[in-house]
């Protein structure tokens, strides 16, 4: 059955209350960033690396120079790298509503263009950031005349406080697994989370490693669970999960790093960030080795960027998935219903 055109009046008449309601969250959110000293910045989306995280796929393509010669470049999964530099070079409250890309990606709540609104802030601890998530779930709800988040049946109070929960906790209260028995100093051991997750009724591959089964532990028993009634924050991850965040002070085996999810939703990934350009090299290096050993490819590392790393102060740094808010703010049922142009999808008319 072939699916009417965007263009179809009846089509964007349906669509339109949720196109004017994301038009007042942005102006909501950007007033809010204002008023607590924050500057919008507006980075570049062709970038030498696209981010060097294992599951994610960016789009290349050629930058022509006027002789003819050409450069592989890519179409940013993330603003991250630019406004880390920015940091570097001495701006202290920023943010970006960037257009990002990434590819493989389709479905309800994927699209392989959209927005992340990304924040960052110098010599402030990541908690902070976990205060600005509550206190632009309340603007968002707000501007979106709505007392409730919901999405496809789930609804969470964006006026109460997230959860605070830990990975670990989360790993003992929805799979009873002990997380943290599972890691060897900031290593994870493989055998020992395989049995636990045979053990909680996860099924795997036999050659996926601790992070692959960590992942599918995380898919089917963890993040279906969060989000109802209220917003959770979902933090200290392992170290092995967190490629550009700093260790947690006190247990090098989780690092500051948490996500925001309400209705079973992931909305955001915060960090306290990482500023040890060596460091920051291994852990490209050894997530580059899982992208080529899974997917057959890599991409190269920006080391303009790990330059700048040294000269960053210590920093926290978010990422929101701004059209993920929207949904849950309107109750749209799938991310293009807050679009206001989508690319085209060849299989939908199949």
């Amino acid at each position: 059955m072939r699916h009417s055109p965007e263009w179809d009046r009846g089509r964007h008449a349906d669509r339109r209350p949720m196109l004017l309601a994301r038009v007042r969250i942005a102006a909501a959110l950007r007033a809010w960033f204002a008023a607590h000293g924050f500057i919008e910045v507006e980075t570049a989306a062709l970038q030498i690396s696209p981010g060097n995280e294992t599951h994610l796929h960016a789009f290349a393509t050629d930058l022509a120079a006027p002789g003819g010669e050409h450069e592989r470049l890519y179409l940013r999964t993330s603003p991250e790298f630019a406004c880390k530099k920015l940091l570097a070079a001495g701006e202290t409250k920023i943010f970006d509503f960037a257009r990002v890309f990434r590819n493989r990606e389709r479905g309800a709540l994927h699209h392989p263009e959209f927005t992340l609104l990304e924040w960052y802030q110098a010599n402030e601890p990541y908690e902070t950031l976990m205060d600005d998530c509550a206190a632009l779930l309340a603007e968002a709800a707000r501007a979106a005349n709505t007392t409730q988040l919901s999405w496809r049946g789930r609804e969470a109070d964006p006026f109460t406080a997230p959860e605070r929960l830990t990975v670990a906790e989360a790993f003992d209260r929805y799979a009873e697994i002990d997380l943290l028995a599972t890691l060897n100093g900031n290593e994870g051991n493989r055998d020992a989370l395989a049995k636990a997750a045979r053990h909680a009724g996860v099924s795997f591959g036999p050659d996926e490693n601790w992070g692959d089964i960590f992942s599918r532990v995380m898919a089917e028993r963890i993040e279906p669970r969060l989000g109802d009634g209220r917003a959770v924050i979902l933090c200290e991850y392992p170290i092995t999960q967190a490629a550009l965040a700093r260790p947690k002070p006190g247990d090098p085996r989780v690092a500051e790093r948490f996500e925001l999810y309400a209705c079973g939703v992931e909305l955001a990934n915060a960090f306290g960030e990482l500023t040890d350009p060596d460091e920051q090299r291994k852990r490209f290096e050894v997530a580059m080795a899982d992208k080529q050993r899974i997917y057959g490819e890599r991409y190269p590392v920006d080391e303009d960027f790990l330059a700048a790393l040294a000269a960053m102060p210590p920093s926290s740094g978010i990422a929101l998935g701004f059209d993920r808010l929207v949904m849950l703010a309107t109750g749209a049922q799938r991310i293009e219903q807050v679009l206001w142009s989508t690319v085209t999808d060849p299989m939908q008319d199949r």
